[in-house]
């Protein structure tokens, strides 16, 4: 027979230490079955919330999956209040949403799925307060590069349990080919490994970064609300381009953006507008406390990236028209004590020596930010707090409005707090602090090397942001610590420094949800002959290679074949270099004729058939 391929490689998933080998081989995945992915859940509102999850299960040969769902007040989901039937489709990538109703505000439920006769795990999740509330505390995070090491961050606020809610203000995934923005951690590579583009390249990468223990655990005890900045699609994106985008080579941008905002609304717990709508702005109330809208800086309203004469072109806008309208609108017309403004680019001026450093930035549209400046102020619109990422590292800035005088506190609009990245790499600027500072006079701090989480705590006396920093994002164990703490009081528009963290009343914790799914049910046959599970097979854009994504519960050698249509065998091989866990095999076939081709994995008690096409 002759040996059609160039090469067949194993991408073993951790081997540097001992404890980066037991992390990334995590045992029993396979009890996950077949929601390998967890659940999680998101946009709460006082009497509903997105719960979500995704079917697994590679002997599917319909479409679609009837998905069952349940909600309760209790971890053993004895009362529940709530349920109904669903199904998952292939279509949506095999994900399923359901917007519940019909909840009590400011409560702690519990849900979990059923299909293919299987629970899924139980996840938790809260719904928003009404009324008079007297404090809520969230967990801020951005930047998630997986390449860049180990979600810590997501594993420390896991643990904390004294959050109400996780604001991911952006870049949860990266768009870059391996070691394109990268540590070069051994086991810690991008799926697929071109630079993606395509929907299932998009499917693939949520896919893959959704394995990651930390951020299913996250996912598993927290609604989420997210917004996108610009690595969801890529890098400095627009409305019409991105820097990292080359139509000559890659397409057009519009098809991209449909690619990438369809995954990105799959694979999230956010409650999607009508499909081929790419809004992601939206409002979220938490009793008479909070208003909190959520902005879309990226692909809504923004005109390319300029300069300083770009800057104060009234014509040039980073929100677009309609958005800008919405967010003046729905500040004026807010009753709440803080108006907190989900936002991805850094707001306040950052500045050296009188150069703007960074035009990607509000700095980029300086017309548009002094007009909402303007609203705000004019309007006498009190207590605005704005939360950002994107940066990579921590800042806490009043906002500049005119005549700004850091000693009085005068001419400030509001507060921005600056949550630094979980993976991604700050940038140095490699100055004196004293003369960031003296070029900024508001800033009040700032951190430009740490990786970590922001806990936003918010009462009515002040709100405060608490920075949390990681040991070292090398080490999936690491350990955190406190860094900094600022918060502004009630009515004023500068921002202090705090006397030290904030803390939840011990008496508002509730149990987090357990780890496994309930047990199957009686006379549902038990998942040890299940000994490996194939998550997924995707071919290159070049279609002359085929990764198939294997999760293996305990260790054996796998059996791989490949036959064409009329059934003859072209290619056999043994895969022995697998370990217990995640594992890439990459099949090189750019020898084979166009055409569809069965690949067969199959072990002593279990096989798996996967048909691909080959279009080259």
């Amino acid at each position: 027979m002759k040996k059609l391929l160039l090469a067949l490689t194993i991408l073993i998933t951790g081997v540097s230490s001992i404890a980066q080998d037991d992390f990334l081989r995590e045992k029993n995945l396979s009890e996950l079955y077949p929601f390998y992915h967890g659940v999680a859940s998101g946009d709460p509102l006082s009497d509903r919330v997105i719960i979500w999850t995704r079917i697994t299960d590679d002997t599917l040969t319909t479409n679609s999956v009837t998905v069952e769902w349940r909600i309760a007040t209790d971890t053993n989901m004895t009362n529940i209040v709530n349920s109904g039937i669903g199904t998952a489709f292939e279509a949506n990538d095999w994900t399923f949403k359901e917007d519940v109703t019909g909840l009590q505000p400011n409560t702690w439920y519990y849900y979990d799925f059923r299909a293919l006769n299987h629970f899924s795990i139980r996840g938790r999740t809260k719904t928003a307060p009404v009324g008079d509330v007297d404090s809520l505390r969230f967990g801020v995070v951005s930047c998630s590069n997986y390449e860049h090491g180990y979600f810590g961050a997501y594993r420390h606020l896991m643990n904390r349990n004294d959050i109400d809610c996780i604001l991911h203000l952006g870049d949860y995934i990266y768009e870059y080919a391996v070691g394109g923005y990268s540590s070069n951690i051994a086991g810690r590579e991008n799926e697929p490994p071109n630079e993606i583009i395509t929907l299932e390249d998009y499917r693939v990468r949520h896919s893959h970064y959704r394995l990651d223990q930390d951020l299913r655990k996250l996912h598993q005890q927290y609604p989420f609300i997210n917004v996108w900045d610009d690595h969801e699609s890529a890098n400095d994106s627009y409305k019409d381009g991105a820097e990292n985008h080359d139509p000559g080579t890659e397409g057009s941008w519009a098809d991209r953006k449909v690619s990438f905002s369809q995954a990105y609304h799959e694979w999230l717990p956010i409650r999607s507008p009508l499909p081929g709508d790419l809004r992601i702005y939206r409002s979220f109330e938490f009793g008479d406390l909070i208003n909190m809208p959520m902005i879309d800086t990226r692909i809504e309203g923004r005109d390319e990236q300029g300069g300083a004469a770009e800057a104060s072109d009234p014509t040039r806008s980073l929100l677009g028209s309609v958005q800008y309208n919405w967010l003046t609108n729905n500040l004026s017309n807010s009753n709440k004590q803080w108006n907190i403004i989900g936002n991805q680019v850094m707001m306040a001026p950052l500045e050296l020596v009188g150069v703007v450093l960074n035009y990607d930035q509000w700095d980029g549209y300086d017309y548009e930010r002094q007009q909402l400046l303007d609203h705000i102020i004019n309007n006498n619109i009190e207590n605005i707090i704005v939360l950002t990422g994107d940066i990579h590292t921590s800042w806490v800035n009043d906002i500049p409005h005119s005549n700004y005088n850091a000693g009085n506190c005068t001419g400030s609009a509001g507060v921005e707090f600056v949550t630094t990245s979980v993976t991604s790499p700050g940038a140095p600027i490699g100055v004196p602090n004293f003369v960031i500072q003296s070029s900024n006079p508001h800033n009040q701090y700032f951190e430009l090397t740490k990786r970590g989480y922001g806990i936003l705590d918010v009462n009515k006396q002040r709100t405060q942001f608490d920075f949390y920093y990681l040991d070292d994002i090398l080490d999936p164990n690491t350990n955190q610590y406190f860094g900094e703490a600022y918060l502004v009081n009630d009515g004023e528009r500068c921002a202090n420094q705090a006397s030290g963290f904030s803390v939840r009343p011990a008496n508002s914790i509730v149990p987090l949800a357990p780890e496994l799914p309930l047990p199957i049910n009686a006379g549902i046959e038990n998942l040890d002959y299940q000994q490996f599970i194939v998550f997924g097979a995707y071919p290159n854009p070049a279609y002359d290679e085929v990764t198939f994504q294997i999760y293996l519960n305990k260790y054996e050698e796998l059996t791989i074949q490949v036959f064409d249509m009329q059934g003859k065998e072209v290619f056999t091989d043994v895969m022995s270099n697998l370990h217990i866990g995640v594992n890439y095999a990459k099949l090189n076939i750019s020898t084979l004729a166009q055409g569809t081709y069965s690949f067969v994995i199959k072990s002593e008690t279990n096989v798996v058939s996967k048909s691909i096409v080959k279009t080259n």
